[in-house]
């Protein structure tokens, strides 16, 4: 088991991290603590935050809750508060939090889960910057800000056709606030992310798991990621190791994206 550290490339930095309870955003809350983040982690259940933090807080990390719903603007922003009132400040973000359902023909689709999808992907994604930008703003001290995109954000992937619109808005977001706010010292990137072995990913593979050897066969590596693998490149944007990229899609996806 990984100890924090004092001089991790995340050291003396606060990072808020959304959709923190499960999958990519605990396997980012247990990394980013291990390098030295302060941590506010967000999610919906309170109660699957505690059993995130309740091991990191063991092993020596700073970490604060903010039990809430991306898709509300008042909970992202007492997120936001609660960063900048337990540990002074705002320093980098990891908007990861999204939602997506099975490949459910467009013209089938139910209108409740278009609205649910483009939620928690798009407007989650956009209320998290509305208020994290003006506290990185006001520090004078910049910022970086990492967004969960897909590989659906660049093609259509089979996923539902609200989810594809979504992780491409995710992308246009992301460039259009990293042209926004550079002069500022705010870098705002986004993963690009492949199939990654979730807990979403295992419910929806034990109802149907033929859809796996799908997933896997188009990237090269023949597989998908483990959460910490992701999480891996997303504590690397959030890190000055990446200083001099901003406004990028960046692939973590086995390769899927190169052929």
């Amino acid at each position: 088991m990984h100890r924090v550290s004092t001089e991790g490339m995340l050291s003396g930095r606060t990072i808020l991290i959304t959709g923190a309870s499960r999958g990519i955003g605990a396997a980012a809350a247990e990394l980013f603590a291990e390098e030295g983040a302060a941590l506010v982690l967000m999610a919906r259940r309170a109660d699957a935050l505690d059993r995130v933090a309740g091991p990191l807080v063991a092993r020596g990390a700073r970490v604060a809750l903010a039990a809430g719903d991306v898709t509300r603007p008042a909970d992202v922003e007492r997120a936001v508060g609660t960063a900048v009132d337990t540990f002074g400040s705002l320093d980098g973000a990891f908007n990861n939090a999204g939602w997506g359902s099975g490949g459910t023909p467009l013209h089938e689709l139910d209108e409740s889960v278009y609205d649910r999808v483009m939620d928690v992907n798009v407007r989650g994604v956009w209320n998290c910057l509305r208020h994290q930008i003006p506290v990185m703003l006001k520090s004078g001290s910049g910022g970086t800000i990492v967004n969960t995109s897909s590989t659906a954000g660049t093609v259509a992937t089979g996923a539902v056709a609200p989810y594809v619109a979504a992780k491409h808005a995710v992308l246009g977001l992301t460039k259009a606030a990293a042209m926004e706010y550079g002069d500022a010292g705010i870098r705002v990137n986004a993963l690009v992310v492949g199939s990654t072995r979730t807990e979403l990913m295992d419910e929806l593979l034990e109802e149907a798991p033929e859809l796996e050897a799908g997933f896997t066969a188009r990237a090269i590596q023949k597989r998908m990621a483990e959460p910490r693998e992701v999480a891996q490149a997303a504590a690397w944007l959030c890190s000055d190791r990446s200083s001099f990229l901003t406004g990028a899609s960046v692939p973590v996806d086995g390769g899927w994206s190169a052929i």
